[in-house]
């Protein structure tokens, strides 16, 4: 079955991704983000801070699927057999990885994966089922 969409099925625009996105919410609230830029110019380095406060303490919040993946997820859980594929395997930790931030790797553990990654991915299939 081919593939068709890579845009995410939903994308909250307002959401903070970490603690620099929380941090330019409330200097932007607060009048402090006008005022670095009077003082210090239009390249206060804002953007740097915020964007180095977001991969120091990030949120954690998983991704939204993509429309591609949701259906590879939809099609695997619901045709899951007892073992897995390499290939399947590969595009599982795949999905995982950009809906985590993580960087997680492929194990000839089965157990080990059904336990971490494809549980965790489950959760967030089972939150487009409701």
């Amino acid at each position: 079955m081919p593939l068709k969409s890579t845009k995410p099925i939903s994308t909250p625009k307002d959401e903070s991704k970490g603690l620099g996105d929380t941090v330019e919410k409330v200097f932007e609230a607060t009048g402090i983000a006008k005022v670095a830029k009077f003082i210090l110019g239009e390249d206060c380095g804002c953007d740097k801070r915020k964007e180095v406060l977001n991969k120091m303490f990030p949120y954690n919040k998983p991704e939204c699927l993509m429309e591609t993946e949701y259906e590879y997820l939809d099609h695997y859980f619901k045709n899951k057999k007892s073992t897995i594929t390499g290939e399947q395997q590969k595009r599982i930790i795949e999905i995982y990885n950009r809906v985590f931030h993580e960087n997680a790797q492929g194990t000839s553990c089965p157990s080990c994966f059904l336990n971490s990654v494809q549980s965790k991915l489950k959760k967030v299939y089972d939150e487009y089922e409701r």
